[in-house]
């Protein structure tokens, strides 16, 4: 079925924060970032903006009636700076003014003194000077030092990979009012109306339970508004709780671009070691994650990142380490994948780098160190319900592989300035929080007396389609029409405590949450129609809004045995809690069962370079993925094809450009270049594995946000294949994005 708000979204119905109705008398709010990325602040003077027409008032950090502190994983970043600046585009105040246009032109005209310091944005340099977000962690396995005289084949090299802007469509915004009884409200385009909930209640000094955040929908998150809406919702509802009026913040692109943080840069050094038949044996690794200035998620990502670096291979000794950098650019954040695409490009980049040094193909080293049934992940985990091999079987045999290579060398060899390149990424993802405690999810559902449903839980929509998910689970588990069920906003008031919807677990939690607030109505609604029909309730169910007796229908309806229920006053309200079993992780030994299950599959993607211009076109890329038993085939289909184009511009087009004072040089969408439908490839070919889904996953259908992602990584080795193509002498430089400048630079090395 489609997108249940397709239609308000095509129609332009559907409502996003800027859309919501202003109340009147409703202020509006700007913020002023600092123009340096490190130094002292020696005065903030804010006499010539007051003095514009309109401007209401400006807030800086002595206003702030709570706590100055917004950090969530690290208490180490500031609502508004204070003494110390240590990125651009820091909040140091914010302007409020009777109109948007008012409150910008103010915010130019707060001057600020500094005394500027040297900033450091390379990671590598920040290591050397001890300027850790927090200390470096390691996972291991075996004992690579000692195998290393077991290996014929020894490869060591660096890579240096960017990060990504997450060009969300809808900027980072709030709205917040105060309310009777001494509450704000907060309307957020957030992942985590929770996170917003607490860090508002703590800046402003309230109770939690003073504070309600509401969300409608996302125009985008990405990982984004995971964790840095939070300071934006707390500036508005600072202005709201001060000036005891309406205020709306949204940023313009050029703030947002400047002022949030990005997906992680890392850089990092490997060394992979390899037995004659081509067999992993070792693999050790030191990265340098670009944290920014403040930890923000940097502490989880790095993590992650520590989770996925043996990808999708079975690797008996391995030692990776991370080292998570303070540097002076704004703090770097959640992103699809969430550090696990950094994860795997290491260890793919090793693979390419091997199979260059050997003299074979890439595709077979990683034939033949894919997962099997049992083995080992480096964090403890045995692999189960293992589907590597499967999905690498399945796409050399449906798109045929071995000819598609030969295709390719056959063009090769009959044009002399055009290449083709073909690349293969197999893929391993992780489905769970790898903090353990943020796996649960709750749910309210109410049946109404005229059969209608309605649904609220802790999932944020954000054009993802969760909000149709949970219709979905909701229609079939009630055995009603999609239509009776109603789907409302994510408020903290209807549903406490969630988890950002992230991590791409956000159908399962709260999918498995309804679930189980459906079951317990569901054994009541059945206990009645046992009474009604004189039978057992163990012989009914309830499909198509009829009640069915060992398999037969019967005269009782939906609508009916709802009345009947109520009359009877039976509760028609459920909450449901869910907390994913098995999963645990031991910090302090690096070992445990992080994950409720994992992802498989396996993409293949062809390019061809034009070897004059530097210029490549993504021609094909062919996908088997393991999507389990999925519920909506069109948006998994959906997702699959937009994370495929997403993961391949991070790694070609997609260049975050910061000069050497942390001036953020990629700020506009004129400097900063995403796919568009002439870069896209020109066609994704994705088949589904036949399989059957995990009992964790949401009615055995398997999360699919994030995984596809990783198989963009397949673009960008493919563009290096067709460069080896024109230049046999070229050896692969493991620097991403692979721009055309870049590549036109490495035909003629």
């Amino acid at each position: 079925m489609k997108n249940i708000d397709t239609i308000g979204h095509v129609t332009g119905k559907s409502v996003y924060l800027d859309d919501i109705p202003t109340i009147s008398g409703t202020l509006h709010a700007a913020v002023v970032g600092s123009a340096i990325a490190h130094g002292k602040i020696l005065k903030v003077d804010t006499t010539e903006a007051l003095r514009l027409d309109g401007v209401v008032k400006v807030i800086t950090c002595t206003d702030i009636p709570g706590e100055n502190q917004i950090g969530g994983i690290v208490e180490d970043e500031t609502l508004l700076a204070e003494d110390e600046v240590h990125y651009q585009g820091q909040p140091i105040a914010v302007v409020i003014a009777k109109t948007e246009r008012d409150a910008h032109k103010a915010a130019k005209m707060v001057r600020i003194d500094y005394q500027e310091l040297e900033p450091v944005t390379d990671p590598r340099i920040a290591k050397e000077k001890g300027l850790l977000l927090i200390p470096p962690r390691s996972f291991s396995m075996g004992n690579p030092s000692e195998v290393w005289s077991h290996c014929k084949y020894i490869v060591d090299d660096s890579i240096e990979l960017g990060g990504q802007e997450h060009l969300y469509i809808e900027t980072q915004g709030a709205y917040a009012y105060p309310v009777e009884g001494g509450y704000i409200k907060v309307h957020s385009s957030t992942q985590g109306p929770t996170a917003v909930q607490k860090t508002v209640a703590r800046v402003l000094g309230l109770p939690m339970n003073l504070i309600e955040v509401d969300v409608v929908r996302l125009g985008g998150g990405f990982g984004g508004k995971e964790d840095q809406a939070s300071g934006f919702a707390a500036m508005a509802a600072l202005a709201a709780h001060i000036t005891g009026k309406p205020v709306k913040l949204v940023l313009p692109r050029h703030d947002d671009m400047r002022m949030t943080g990005k997906r992680h840069p890392y850089s990092g050094d490997f060394r992979i070691g390899l037995t004659a038949d081509l067999k992993i044996l070792a693999f050790e690794t030191t990265l340098y994650q670009n944290g920014g200035a403040a930890a923000d998620l940097s502490p989880a990502i790095m993590e992650r990142t520590l989770f996925h670096s043996t990808g999708s291979y079975y690797i008996p000794n391995t030692r990776v380490t991370v080292y998570s950098c303070k540097t002076n650019l704004p703090p770097n954040t959640a992103f699809r994948g969430f550090g696990g695409p950094q994860g795997m490009f290491v260890i793919e980049s090793a693979i390419a780098k091997a199979a260059e040094t050997i003299g074979v193909s890439a595709i077979e080293i990683q034939k033949a160190n894919l997962l099997k049934e049992n083995d080992e992940f480096q964090y403890g985990q045995k692999a189960e319900n293992v589907n590597a091999r499967k999905c690498f079987a399945l796409a050399s045999e449906k798109f045929d592989l071995e000819n598609l290579r030969k295709s390719i060398e056959n063009y090769n060899q009959n044009n002399k300035y055009s290449k083709r390149g073909l690349a293969v990424m197999p893929l391993c993802f992780g489905i769970s929080f790898t903090n353990t405690a943020m796996n649960q999810a709750r749910a309210l559902v109410h049946i109404y007396q005229d059969g209608s449903v309605s649904v609220s839980t802790g999932a944020i929509e954000m054009g993802q389609g969760v909000n149709t998910k949970m219709a979905q689970v909701a229609s079939i588990l009630l055995g009603i029409d999609i239509s009776r069920v109603k789907i409302h906003s994510t408020n903290t008031t209807r549903v406490a405590n969630t988890s950002p919807t992230a991590a791409s677990s956000g159908a399962d939690l709260n999918g498995n949450a309804l679930r189980i607030a459906i079951a317990a109505l569901k054994k009541r609604l059945l206990k009645v129609a046992a009474e009604l029909l004189e039978c057992s309730d163990d012989e009914l169910t309830i499909e198509n809004e009829t009640v069915i007796r060992n398999g037969e229908p019967t005269a009782l309806k939906w609508n009916e045995l709802v009345k009947k229920a109520h009359l009877k006053r039976v509760a028609l309200t459920e909450n449901g809690h869910y907390a994913t079993p098995v999963i645990y992780f031991d910090k302090t030994k690096e070992k445990g069962h992080p994950f409720a299950y994992h992802v498989y599959g396996t993409g293949v993607v062809t390019v061809t370079l034009d070897c004059i211009r530097g210029t490549y076109t993504i021609d094909d890329v062919y996908i088997v993925h393991d999507f389990g038993n999925s519920i909506n085939p069109l948006i998994d289909l959906g997702q699959v094809e937009g994370a495929v184009v997403q993961g391949i511009g991070w790694l070609t087009l997609e260049e975050l450009a910061f000069d050497p004072k942390g001036r953020l040089l990629s700020n506009s969408l004129s400097t900063y270049k995403v796919p568009d439908i002439h870069f896209a490839p020109k066609s994704i070919q994705c088949i589904p594995l036949p399989t059957n889904g995990p009992e964790l996953a949401v009615l055995r259908s398997k999360a699919i946000g994030e995984p596809p992602f990783m198989y963009g990584i397949a673009a960008y080795f493919a563009i290096h294949n067709a460069i080896k193509a024109f230049n046999p002498s070229y050896s692969i430089k493991l620097t991403a994005p692979l721009t055309p400048e870049r590549v036109l630079m490495h035909l003629y090395q």
